[in-house]
This record gives C-alpha cells, sequence and structure tokens, in this order.
C-alpha cells in the first residue's frame, strides 16, 4: 500500500507539471486556434532564469521574476514574430512556434553550458510522512501550487473582465470585435500566461535533479495532456495532465513486475499509449467539444 501510495503521489507531482504547461497550450490554442510548440523553451528558459537568480535572491522571488520575465518574452514573440502572421493559415503559425522554440533554446543552452544548474529549490529530495507514506515534499508543493494555480485561473476566466473577455474571443472572435474586445491584446495576454505557466513548470521540473539542455524534453509529455483532456478545455488540460502522471508512474513501478514483456522502459511512451486509447473512443478528447460542419 506504501508502494501504491508513494507510486501516486509521485504521479501526480509530475502530472502536475504536465498540467501547468498544457494549461499554458490551451490558452493559447483557445484565443488563437494555433498550438504552440514554443512552451517547451519557455519552460526551459524559465527554469535557467532561477538558477540564476535564485543566489541573489531567494528562491520563491526568483521564481516570481522568471515567471514575470518568461511571461514578458512570450508576449514580445506575440507581437513582434506572431503577430504580422494574422490571417495565415493555421500551419504556418505553427511551423513559426516550431522556429521561436529552437532559437529560444539555442540561446538558453549557451547560459546552461555543459554542467547541470541547481535552482536552489529548498526542498530538494527531502522526504515527509504522508499517509503513512514517505514521499518527496517536492511532489507535495507541486500538487498544491498547481491546485492553487488553477483555481486562481479559473476564477480569473468566471469572474475579470479580462478573464471573460479571454472567453468572448475563444467562442468567437467576430463577435468580441463587434462588442469592441481587443483581440490583439487577449491573443498577447494569452501568450503571456502560457509563458509564465510554463516557467513554473520548468522550474518544477528542475527541483531536486538540475537544469541541463534536455531538460525541455519533458514538455512533450503535454501534449498526449491536451489531447486527452481535449485542446478547448482547460479543465481538460488539468485532468489530462494528472492522468498522464499518474499512468507514467504506476506503469514504472507495477510494469515490470505485472507486464514484462512490454520492456523496461515502457512507462516513457505509456502516456501516448493512453491517449491512443481515448482517441478510439472520443476523436476529440474526454472534455473536448464535438464539432459539427454542414456541408
Amino acid at each position: 500500500m506504501d508502494e501504491f501510495l508513494q507510486s501516486l503521489i509521485r504521479g501526480l507531482g509530475t502530472g502536475s507539471i504536465y498540467s501547468l504547461l498544457a494549461l499554458g497550450f490551451v490558452i493559447i490554442y483557445k484565443s488563437t486556434q494555433v498550438i504552440s510548440f514554443a512552451q517547451p523553451a519557455f519552460m526551459l528558459a524559465g527554469a535557467v532564469l532561477v538558477s540564476y537568480l535564485a543566489p541573489e535572491v531567494s528562491f520563491f522571488g526568483a521564481v516570481l521574476v522568471a515567471a514575470v520575465v518568461i511571461a514578458v518574452l512570450a508576449l514580445g514573440v506575440e507581437r513582434t514574430v506572431l503577430r504580422p502572421m494574422v490571417g495565415k493559415p493555421v500551419f504556418v503559425v505553427a511551423i513559426i512556434t516550431i522556429g521561436v522554440d529552437v532559437v529560444v533554446r539555442v540561446v538558453t543552452n549557451a547560459f546552461i553550458g555543459l554542467d547541470v544548474r541547481q535552482v536552489g529549490d529548498p526542498w530538494g529530495l527531502t522526504t515527509v510522512s504522508f499517509l503513512g507514506a514517505e514521499v518527496q515534499q517536492r511532489y507535495l508543493v507541486m500538487i498544491g501550487t498547481t491546485a492553487v494555480v488553477t483555481v486562481a485561473l479559473f476564477a480569473f476566466f468566471r469572474y475579470s473582465r479580462i478573464g471573460l473577455a479571454m472567453r468572448a474571443v475563444a467562442y468567437d472572435q467576430e463577435v468580441a470585435l463587434a462588442q469592441g474586445i481587443s483581440v490583439g491584446s487577449v491573443f498577447a495576454l494569452s501568450w503571456a500566461l502560457a509563458g509564465g505557466l510554463a516557467a513554473l513548470a520548468g522550474v518544477f521540473v528542475a527541483t531536486g535533479a538540475g537544469v541541463d539542455q534536455q531538460l525541455w524534453i519533458v514538455a512533450l509529455k503535454a501534449l498526449p495532456a491536451i489531447i486527452l483532456g481535449g485542446l478547448e478545455s482547460l479543465g481538460g488540460a488539468v485532468v489530462g495532465g494528472l492522468a498522464v502522471g499518474i499512468v507514467e508512474s504506476l506503469f514504472g513501478t507495477y510494469q515490470g513486475d505485472f507486464a514484462p514483456w512490454l520492456g523496461p522502459n515502457f512507462a516513457l511512451v505509456a502516456p501516448y499509449a493512453l491517449m491512443l486509447l481515448v482517441l478510439l473512443v472520443r476523436p476529440y478528447g474526454l472534455f473536448g467539444k464535438r464539432e459539427v460542419e454542414r456541408l
């Protein structure tokens, strides 16, 4: 039972990272109908920035500054690189975001070098007793922080004027424009929010292990999460991210005992297998909307 609880908490912790990344993907997609492949680079840049700031200020102050800086960076990318592409095919814009990802990662890698940089988190690999099982403290912090951020985001979109404007643009851009809503500002804010979320996710990935040039690969696990939950569902992004984390962790713990024939590293591809299974039943995701087009 202790082993199961440890695996579950670990899965929820890593799933929280995927949820933060997936939220960024979905926020941009709902506003612009474009999947941003620049999220991995923003995640890496946020973690590297914290590794430089943490020795100078407190760790928590460094995280806050990094989230704001990466949010501004993402906003700048939208204004300078993507804004001129408005009206172009979605596929073209998505390819451009891949170019942005490569450029930002190349520049960021120059600040990493060959060594592993530490972000200076106060918990490291410290374990605590939780419901009778020893679990790493960082996973509990990830779960708690993601819960707070998720609630704050849902409250923002439900009760604030800016959040309501973003929902209106996501529903129908032309109607939102007719009502006097600045669609361009919504696009920029969407990218800023996604950048801040990616930076926070990057810090969590780096806790206990540090930052290296391969850290961005973790962000690829958010893709099954958004497909699983539905591209247009914020709640689906959270559920999808947690599901991916739990499946990955449980397979890593028990697959060797119950299905060794799958191979020693099947846990790495288990999230994608889960995504395929869900798509066979619900092609638009668990919480996605079925689109009906008239011919």
